[in-house]
């Protein structure tokens, strides 16, 4: 806000203004007629008055005097300055008095209808707001109207009932929406305002209506990919349609992350090529599609992508949004490298990584590359070192830490540190979810049960932990139809991940459902190719007869982890020499 000049300086404005008259009588040089003031001596003193009421600690008498000079003179800043004067005094009622005033007397300002309208929301007086906000958009040039109509939800966002303030905006924007140059962005607003609501099925109408009257418009898009986690069915279509056109290439990069959370990575890999070709310098979409081609276990083309990732990231300077995505970009070219073989080109890759990148992260894939190399003692010390000075990173550096152990047969150790863990942070559910994958890997399954119970409970939308004790139970061959159960309530969370996929294949062979084992497993393994997928869809084939098929099989998912528990122990078991 704007604040009245101090006293102090109205003197030397007037003092001035003798001096270059005095000046001017002595010698006058040609000048433009002297525009009449109304700082007569009247008003000059009443100012002053006002002021130093304000000063000496009667603000609501300084308040009065400067308010009934601005009504004298129609002076906008007098206005602004008696409407300060409130706010600082903490009195809504006197603020809104003189912002009222002040839209009196100058009806044609959009400045005290700006004041009036945000008054009113702090005041809670939600139906009068709106009916400033609609005089407000209706006042503003055209060519201004989209874009204070996009500012409304932050505005309003202070309204403790979202349903009442979602009400009035869409009443105060009637007639925007009905316009075709602010249609889409009105009805954007109105559908962020219901989402805010929680009311989900108006939003994705209003989503509809946005995208009706302005196909190009990037805003309704924006919203529909805020919305898909919670209208799937109503939202992807929307999309699917939006990128048959052109759209920006963020929006495009939301709609392929979006895919690759549902686990449709073709799809996302469809776009990903289209992002690229369309925008051959937009340096985030080779990023993501480098490391979903990894993801897949494409290496030569992630690779690919990657280094042309790091070539645009570079060539823009020291863009501080571009230094995760190039750290990114250099340890998963590491991390093909090392599966390579190549180790010393791994580490030349993580010698390049910036300075401020995720140090977990990086801690992690350094770890993993002196692991493969047989230097445990140097990997598990890596990731001690790393320094978490945050409760966030303490957590992150316990968990990977944990998971180095479990990997590397250190299993005890992990169980010590997860459970110290917990002591500083006793309701972390990530630490839970790893204190029950320990517990499996001790054989303490029924700790392991009570840890995933308790997390079914706080976080009943999470999928993993249904889905982690619905696994234990199928490997261990018990209670298969409530490992059954779990698994479908896990997939009925995350219909599209190959990991769940597994699980119910799993539990189907164990019923001896041999044939549904196969088309889920199958499917699974297109999905996402990974080791103890290869395993179980192995074993289901060997056990159909299908033992050139189940070779085969097992053979990439050695290509892919030689190291990996359950395929090993499946191999072992079938007596199988690759």
């Amino acid at each position: 806000m704007k604040f009245w000049l101090p006293v102090a300086l109205v003197l030397s404005i007037a003092l001035g203004a003798k001096a270059q008259t005095a000046a001017r009588t002595a010698s006058p040089p040609p000048s433009p007629p002297a525009q009449k003031s109304a700082l007569d001596a009247a008003l000059f003193y009443q100012l002053l008055l006002g002021e130093m009421n304000i000063r000496s600690g009667s603000p609501g008498s300084g308040f009065s005097i400067i308010l009934d000079a601005a009504r004298k003179t129609r002076d906008p800043l007098l206005f602004q300055r008696a409407v300060d004067v409130a706010l600082q005094s903490r009195s809504g009622d006197a603020a809104l008095q003189a912002t009222q005033a002040w839209k009196s007397a100058l009806p044609e300002s959009t400045e005290a209808n700006r004041y009036l309208l945000q008054i009113l929301l702090a005041l809670n007086r939600v139906d009068e707001a709106g009916q400033a906000l609609s005089v407000s958009i209706r006042d503003l040039p055209a060519e201004e109207q989209n874009a204070a109509i996009g500012s409304i939800p932050r505005i309003f966002s202070r309204v403790q009932d979202k349903k009442l303030a979602a009400d009035t905006v869409e009443k105060a924007l009637e007639a925007a929406l009905k316009q075709a140059p602010t249609a889409a962005a009105a009805w954007t607003t109105v559908g962020r305002m219901r989402r805010e609501a929680g009311q989900v099925a108006q939003a994705v109408e209003a989503v509809r209506k946005a995208v009706a009257a302005d196909a190009s418009a990037s805003g309704p898009v924006l919203l529909a990919l805020s919305m898909a986690s919670a209208a799937p069915s109503d939202v992807l279509p929307l999309l699917q349609n939006a990128m048959q056109g052109q759209v920006a290439p963020e929006l495009r990069l939301g709609y392929a992350r979006l895919l690759i959370g549902q686990h449709a990575y073709p799809q996302a890999l469809s776009q990903l090529l289209k992002l690229n070709a369309d925008h051959p310098t937009f340096a985030d979409g080779w990023l993501v599609h480098g490391l979903l081609l990894l993801e897949t276990n494409q290496r030569e083309s992630a690779e690919a992508k990657l280094i042309k990732h790091i070539e645009l990231a570079r060539s823009t300077g020291r863009d501080p949004s571009l230094t995760t995505g190039l750290g990114e970009s250099l340890m998963a070219l590491a991390q093909i490298a090392q599966r390579k073989g190549q180790f010393a080109q791994a580490q030349q890759w993580l010698a390049q990584v910036p300075t401020d990148a995720d140090p977990i992260k990086l801690a992690s894939r350094q770890a993993d590359l002196l692991t493969q190399q047989g230097r445990i003692d140097e990997a598990r010390q890596v990731l001690e070192r790393i320094r978490a000075n945050t409760p966030e990173l303490a957590v992150r550096k316990a968990l990977v830490q944990s998971q180095w152990l479990r990997d590397n047969k250190q299993v005890a150790n992990a169980h010590a540190l997860v459970q110290q863990a917990l002591k500083s942070h006793p309701q972390n559910t990530d630490l839970m979810s790893e204190l029950a994958m320990v517990n499996e890997k001790l054989k303490r399954f029924d700790e392991m049960e009570v840890l995933l119970r308790e997390l079914m409970k706080r976080k009943p939308d999470d999928p993993h932990a249904f889905n982690a004790l619905g696994y234990s139970l199928a490997d261990r061959n018990i209670r298969l139809v409530e490992a059954r159960q779990l698994i479908v309530q896990a997939l009925q969370l995350a219909p599209h991940d190959p990991y769940i996929q597994d699980s119910l294949g799993w539990v189907a062979y164990r019923q001896g459902q041999f044939a549904e084992a196969l088309q889920v497993l199958q499917t699974a393994y297109k999905a996402k190719p990974d080791a103890e997928i290869a395993a179980h869809l192995g074993e289901v084939l060997w056990v159909m007869g299908r033992r050139d098929e189940a070779a085969v099989i097992w053979r990439e998912g050695l290509l892919l982890k030689s190291d990996n528990d359950t395929l090993t122990e499946t191999l072992k078991r079938f007596h199988f020499k690759p």
